[in-house]
């Protein structure tokens, strides 16, 4: 399947319409680019007039697939833009492989103009990698987020829905693309018409970049229980040094045995096991998701020798951490 399209020349006139640059990569996010795309078009339509246009890029000005098998017809590979322009990669699956030396270097080359760049659902590793988040606030797919900490450092990860930093945006992937693009458009022409391209879209409770992209911890466990969603909470921030049950009991005020209690009543485990499967998915992401050596993951994940972090991971996922690294094919 393909979609066609006669590519839109950028203005610079007044009032024209602003243009968006969508470059597909392989295997992008269907959701998170139709996502967008739709919000450009319905507020068109709303506005009675066209305030916005865009174009599809490819790096090699060929069809480009995304994930779940669809193929585009882009406009033409990736060239000189104007400074009005903005950029919105679009990622998915296998986002390192998809990110290319040619594709990084056009990114740097097209940002030191000026133009607004972002990224859409894993897109934020490509921006990331070319340096264009370097002291920047970001945020991607949350099942992304402990191999990119991992890696880039110099940038200020967050898990909300999107982030919108000077000249650089992001997403957390998914329908956080509506809800970025309901924020420009809103400081584009109002909130009037990104309500109305909300209505539109049927969608009734829109984010800010102050919402974040999981679930609460109540909603995911499907547990209304405080003293629980402190624990697990505290579990989820200290992953590379484990807290012992006894003093996470202590801190929410209770004892070892009513802890051990609660978890089983709920979560049909002990504290201590739904720990080590909070520690071992991260390692699980960590291998799929980055080249860090067995021994780096296990030392990031709270595992003080390799064996045990070995014996542990096969116990749990029927597998060897090495034979899970040979394998791997990357995560939406």
């Amino acid at each position: 399947m393909q979609t066609q399209r006669k590519p839109t020349e950028p203005s610079k006139a007044v009032g024209q319409p602003k243009r968006y640059v969508f470059v597909l990569l392989n295997k992008f996010s269907m959701l998170s680019f139709a996502s967008a795309v739709e919000c450009l078009r319905i507020a068109n339509r709303m506005a009675g007039r066209e305030v916005y246009c865009w174009t599809l890029l490819g790096e090699a000005g060929e069809n480009v697939t995304c994930s779940a098998g669809t193929t585009f017809a882009v406009d033409s590979e990736l060239g000189d833009l104007q400074r009005d322009d903005t950029i919105l990669v679009c990622a998915g699956v296998e986002v390192q492989s998809a990110t290319t030396k040619k594709l990084l270097a056009w990114l740097r080359r097209e940002a030191r103009k000026g133009l607004t760049v972002g990224g859409l659902c894993t897109a934020s590793y490509t921006l990331a990698k070319a340096g264009l988040l370097d002291g920047k606030r970001a945020t991607i797919h949350w099942e992304n987020i402990d191999s990119f900490a991992e890696e880039f450092e110099d940038v200020t990860l967050t898990k909300s829905v999107f982030v919108v930093d000077n000249n650089r945006l992001s997403t957390a992937g998914g329908t956080s693309s509506i809800d970025l693009m309901l924020k420009l458009i809103a400081n584009d022409h109002g909130e009037d018409l990104a309500n109305s391209v909300a209505d539109q879209l049927i969608y009734s409770s829109i984010r800010t970049d102050q919402d974040t992209q999981r679930l609460s911890i109540p909603t995911r466990i499907g547990v209304r229980h405080p003293k629980l969603s402190m624990v697990i909470q505290m579990m989820e921030a200290n992953i590379e040094e484990p807290i012992s049950p006894s003093v996470l009991a202590q801190d929410v005020g209770m004892s070892t045995r009513q802890l051990e209690r609660l978890f089983r009543r709920y979560l049909n485990r002990s504290p201590k096991r739904y720990y080590m499967e909070l520690r071992l998915q991260k390692a699980r992401n960590l291998l799929m998701q980055t080249d860090m050596s067995v021994i780096n993951v296990a030392l990031a994940c709270g595992f003080a020798s390799p064996s045990h972090f070995s014996k542990c991971y096969r116990a749990h996922y029927d597998t060897t951490p090495y034979r899970e690294r040979g394998s791997k094919s990357g995560t939406p």
